[in-house]
């Protein structure tokens, strides 16, 4: 359509089109469509929300014909001081006047602020520090720029300045040291919405029933789609995570509290309702109060961390920053003389040895992954060697934490000195807290003392702490570049444990097998186990999935030893491949798979020649081996539909499980290494393991022969270990003798029991006369493991 457009217009229509924003401009710089009194364009730079507000203007101010009237005769265009509009919104590349056809274009009348269009319609320039210059001019229509602040020192100053190397606007708020500061991000915030939240700053009009300007429709710049703290740190995909610290962004600041909300609650809770926070200064990124606490010890890591006082003034607490910006003078004429003091002011040092040379704090991470991390300052000098560690529920930068240490190891070195001296009872409204400095040519000219402690006697005898400004000041720290680790999504992982017996003989007899699986793979499986739901431990790292799947047919019954032809097992894997080996693999172990219920002690092991492809992870398995192992007694009629396969390949790993936990119920939980064992993905299983690598096979062969009304029964054993070598006369024992347990069944009542250390055994006619035995029974043998017990039953039905 638009190349058809192009190709008919004519000679003038081409001069126009540059001028027809709405044939070049982007969906979301067209105003919306239907009845709508505010109309808020969100983006980042490059988005053209200064061309769309110029032509928006353009649009309502300007009819059909350069002299027709528009919707629109008077327009306020309000930015954050007057040089903005004019550069910007007026004269800017995007602006007004770049947007205008010659024959529309307005002309800027410079004396009075506005611009008039040659059909009589005027815009006039408004900045955002003049709110009050917005009352009494009438418009039909305003363009208002920006609203926002960045968390830049000073930034209210100038809010929508903002620093980055990479745009022509960067540039620091005026008189301001470049600092990263959220507080007043907040401040300006508050200041801005709770002014005009105030009905008496925004009155209602009579007209269309709503307030002057509609705090609902207020949006703040910028808030950011990219998740945080993802943005800001994945700087290799978002360049612009550098200029986070000091930038617009709310991502990541909007869930901060001041840290005078924070003492008034912590006070509130506690009762205390007469207090003062108007002096506190700072945001708190995050404070946990993990045990039940009185108020004191609840503020004291924010006094420690944000260096403010709690004073008694009056009957009222008062919070006081330790900033030393508005000290009294103390005449050396007032003070007073008392014996309590050696002359007019005791000065004291404290010795160097005593003094901390290195302080380390552990604190909570913020804009990271919340890592408990540690800051700490030393003293540019080895004289001593004493360390101060502490610890905090707290949650700061890297910068802030250490800034905090380094106030704390400044403020430790200036206390050492300290002053005594008197006071008369008309200086009684010094009290603690206060700052003095003290006149005069002595010790400490000039220097700042707070007040600590005060006697109150006939004269009032004082201790007191030299301070320094300057130490409270927060140092020019940049912000380390951090680092969070990659998002992992809590895919639940599909563990598969199975009590198998012996494959190769080199295994760990006793500890079951465990199969992990997932769509998608998490990279890693965690394995942790425990006694108890509690005190979980890793035990072991599964790096590669399973190929694990489901039946989607059943497999009947099968003869063991011999090739199993019958109908074909179709199994849907959840992930992996399989593939067709020759026969003659099969014997030397290839293709080597278990089947069973999901229980760790209910699998047959079998093995399979053939495996088609007939869908997506969906295969038909033939020319199967059955029973493998010795587990042909565990084959059942039939494994139904949705049965559980596993490839028993290198993927497939043991669990680290001591011996004595045979048998003991452990509690496992499992699921993807990059998140914590309590994660909603993690799968929490109870198991206790028979160990049955360590389960005789059942005997083979057995046979019944009757003579004079008795039954004599015979069979071969099996062993689990060594048993393909065919050089030898008969397979290795296995066990550390040879026994086995003879069961005499009727109804499935066990008449009779024994034991016997030779592979036959004679059921006499006397025997079954004191069994009362006189119609079929079942004789069951097995051989006997002085580990394990008894293991699988070979059986045979007389009668």
């Amino acid at each position: 359509m638009q190349d058809r457009f192009l190709s008919e217009i004519g000679e003038g229509g081409l001069c126009a089109l540059p001028f027809l924003f709405e044939f070049w401009a982007l969906p979301h710089q067209l105003p919306p469509e239907g009845d709508w009194r505010s109309w808020v364009i969100m983006g980042g730079r490059g988005a053209g929300k200064t061309r769309a507000g110029a032509e928006w203007v353009r649009q309502v101010v300007e009819g059909s014909k350069p002299l027709d009237k528009g919707e629109a005769s008077r327009v306020a265009l309000v930015g954050e001081t007057f040089d903005q509009v004019r550069d910007v919104m007026i004269f800017g590349d995007s602006g007004i006047l770049q947007c205008s056809p010659p024959d529309r274009r307005p002309v800027w009348k410079a004396s009075e602020r506005k611009l008039v269009w040659p059909n009589g319609a005027e815009a006039q320039a408004f900045s955002a520090h003049d709110s009050e210059g917005l009352r009494g001019p009438q418009f039909d229509a305003a363009w208002v720029d920006e609203l926002g602040c960045a968390a830049i020192e000073k930034g209210t100053n100038q809010p929508n300045k903002f620093l980055d190397p990479k745009s022509s606007e960067s540039k620091l708020p005026k008189y301001s040291n470049g600092q990263r500061d959220d507080f007043i991000q907040v401040q300006y915030l508050k200041a801005m919405l709770g002014y005009w939240e105030e009905p008496g700053n925004n009155p209602v009009s009579e007209i269309y029933g709503g307030p002057m300007i509609d705090m609902a429709n207020a949006y703040v710049w910028a808030w950011d789609a990219r998740p945080y703290p993802t943005f800001p740190n994945l700087r290799s995909q978002w360049t612009d995570g550098a200029n986070y610290s000091r930038g617009h962004w709310l991502n990541g600041r909007s869930g901060s509290r001041t840290l005078a909300s924070v003492v008034t609650e912590i006070c509130l809770r506690a009762g205390v309702t007469d207090i003062d926070v108007t002096a506190l200064y700072g945001v708190v990124r995050g404070y946990a109060i993990e045990d039940v606490m009185d108020a004191r010890q609840a503020l004291q890591p924010l006094m420690l961390r944000y260096g403010f006082d709690a004073i008694e003034r009056d009957g009222k607490l008062v919070f006081r920053s330790r900033d030393g910006r508005k000290p009294i003078d103390v005449d050396p004429e007032r003070i007073a003389i008392t014996s309590d003091v050696d002359g007019a002011v005791e000065y004291r040092r404290e010795a160097e040895a005593e003094m901390t040379g290195r302080v380390r704090l552990r604190f909570v991470q913020s804009d990271a992954d919340h890592d408990i991390i540690a800051e700490e300052a030393v003293l540019p000098d080895d004289r001593t060697h004493a360390v101060s560690v502490s610890e905090m529920p707290l949650s700061m930068t890297r910068a802030e934490g250490r800034q905090t240490v380094e106030r704390w190891l400044s403020e430790s070195r200036v206390s050492r000195e300290s002053a005594r001296f008197g006071l008369p009872p008309s200086m009684l409204h010094l009290g603690a807290g206060d700052v003095v400095r003290l006149a005069g040519k002595d010790q400490f000219p000039g220097a700042q003392f707070r007040i600590d402690r005060m006697e109150q006697a006939d004269l009032q005898i004082v201790d007191a702490i030299r301070i320094e400004p300057g130490v409270y000041a927060p140092a020019e720290i940049d912000d380390d570049a951090t680092t969070t680790k990659p998002f992992i999504a809590p895919a639940p992982v599909l563990p598969v444990f199975m009590d198998l017996p012996l494959i190769t003989g080199t295994e760990t007899a006793h500890a079951p097998y465990l199969a992990v699986t997932a769509d998608p793979w998490p990279g890693s499986v965690s394995v942790y186990s425990a006694a108890q739901d509690e005190d979980y431990a890793l035990r072991q790292l599964v790096l590669d999935a399973a190929v694990v799947g489901f039946t989607e047919t059943p497999m009947w019954r099968a003869s063991p030893g011999i090739w199993d032809e019958g109908q074909t097992l179709r199994v849907n894997l959840i992930q992996g491949m399989l593939e067709s080996r020759p026969r003659a693999a099969l014997l030397n172990g290839a293709n080597l798979a278990a089947i069973g219920d999901g229980t760790p002690g209910n699998w047959e092991v079998f093995q399979f020649a053939n495996a088609e492809l007939t869908a997506s992870g969906v295969y038909t398995l033939s020319g199967r081996l059955r029973g493998q192992l010795g587990t042909d007694t565990l084959m059942p009629e039939v494994w139904p539909e949705g049965s559980v396969f596993v490839l028993l390949d290198d993927r497939v790993s043991q669990v680290n499980l001591l011996r004595s936990e045979r048998r003991v119920s452990k509690h496992y939980r499992i699921g993807p290494a990059a998140r914590d064992y309590d994660d909603q993905s993690y799968d929490h299983q109870i198991h206790a393991f028979e160990g049955n690598g360590l389960r005789p096979y059942a005997p083979v062969h057995l046979r019944v022969t009757s003579e004079n009304g008795a039954d004599v029964f015979s069979w071969v054993r099996r062993t689990r270990i060594d048993g393909d070598d065919w050089s030898g006369l008969d397979v290795p024992l296995g066990e550390e003798s040879e026994s086995y347990l003879v069961r005499i069944r009727v109804d499935g009542s066990i008449q009779r029991e024994t034991t016997m250390s030779a592979s036959d055994w004679t059921y006499t006619a006397t025997m079954k006369a004191t069994d009362g035995i006189d119609g079929p029974y079942t004789l069951e043998v097995a051989q006997v493991s002085a580990v394990f017990g008894p293991g699988s039953y070979a059986s045979v039905t007389v009668g």
